[in-house]
């Protein structure tokens, strides 16, 4: 039987707010957000991210990313340099303490999260359904290839304001 929409709202909003608050429970130990621990976490791949890619990677709307990355500058997590490929962009990066907070907390997080190891062992399905669904959402086709950070394109969906 097919599921009622508002019903899968309910448990996809009770498991998100869920896990936030789990999160966000470690992450006050070291005074971070989870808004802070997603800009982290997406610069943690060393490339560099435009303020477009961290706004949609961490739920944000602009002018709260720019004051977040404002933040992140002064405690020397994040530094801001002009796109060579793009002299218009700016790109942010990890300071090496950048790097040393973020696998700190990577590493408290997972560890938190241990008790339900087996569960996330078994949730590449629910991946796999979970950005399918997003997919759908966007009004995107099931054949392209899902994406974490959305670009714009995903504006209005999972998008706090």
């Amino acid at each position: 039987m097919a599921r009622r929409p508002q019903e899968l709202l309910y448990l996809l909003t009770r498991a998100e707010r869920l896990a936030v608050r789990r999160v966000q429970s470690v992450l006050d130990e070291f005074e971070c957000t989870v808004e802070a621990w997603r800009v982290l976490d997406l610069l943690s791949d060393g490339q560099g991210h435009n303020m477009t890619a961290l706004a949609d990677h961490a739920f944000l709307p602009a002018p709260s990313l720019t004051k977040l990355m404002d933040q992140l500058v002064d405690q020397n997590l994040v530094y801001r340099r002009v796109d060579p490929a793009d002299r218009r962009r700016v790109l942010a990066h990890l300071t090496p303490r950048g790097k040393q907070r973020w696998q700190l907390l990577a590493r408290e997080v997972r560890s938190d999260w241990g008790d339900l190891e087996q569960l996330l062992e078994e949730g590449e399905e629910l991946d796999q359904l979970l950005a399918r669904l997003a997919e759908a959402l966007e009004g995107r086709p099931a054949a392209d290839p899902p994406r974490v950070t959305t670009g714009r394109a995903g504006k209005a969906v999972g998008r706090a304001r």
